[in-house]
C-alpha cells in the first residue's frame, strides 16, 4: 500500500508544478498589439502565436497560453475565434525571464469584440483593485 501511495504522489507532483505561477509575473500585466500567426486549439492548453513589431522595426514572435478547450468554450471562445493575419490587442501576464511568452488575460479583436479568459460571472482583475 505504501508503494502505491508513493507512486501516486510521485505522479501528482509534476501536475502541480505544471499549473504553477512561478514563471509568470502575476502582479504585472502587459498589453501589446500584434498579428495572429497561429491559434492552436488543443489539450492541455490552447496556444496563441502572434507577431508584434518592436521599436527598431523588427518583429517579436510571441507565444501565449490559455486554458484547455473545454474551459475556453465556457468563456465564449471557439476553435475559430482567432485567425492567422488578424490584428489583435493582447493583455497577458508575461514570464519573469523577459522572454516573449505569456498567459492570456484578454484579447480585443479588430472588430472590438473582447475575448476574456475569465468566466462571465468572475469579476475582472481590474474591477477588484481598490480605488483610492
Amino acid at each position: 500500500m505504501f508503494l502505491v501511495a508513493a507512486g501516486l504522489l510521485a505522479v501528482s507532483v509534476p501536475l502541480f508544478a505544471h499549473h504553477g505561477n512561478a514563471a509568470f509575473d502575476t502582479g504585472n500585466k502587459v498589453t501589446v498589439k500584434g498579428t495572429v500567426t497561429e491559434w492552436y486549439w488543443a489539450n492541455p492548453h490552447c496556444f496563441l502565436k502572434f507577431d508584434v513589431k518592436d521599436d527598431k522595426g523588427g518583429v517579436v514572435h510571441w507565444v501565449a497560453e490559455t486554458s484547455n478547450p473545454a474551459d475556453m468554450v465556457n468563456r465564449g471562445w471557439t476553435k475559430g475565434s482567432l485567425k492567422a493575419g488578424e490584428e489583435i490587442t493582447v493583455t497577458m501576464q508575461v514570464v519573469k525571464s523577459g522572454d516573449p511568452i505569456g498567459r492570456v488575460q484578454e484579447i480585443v479583436l479588430s472588430s472590438g469584440r473582447i475575448l476574456s479568459t475569465q468566466l462571465p460571472s468572475e469579476p475582472k482583475v481590474a474591477d477588484t483593485v481598490a480605488k483610492p
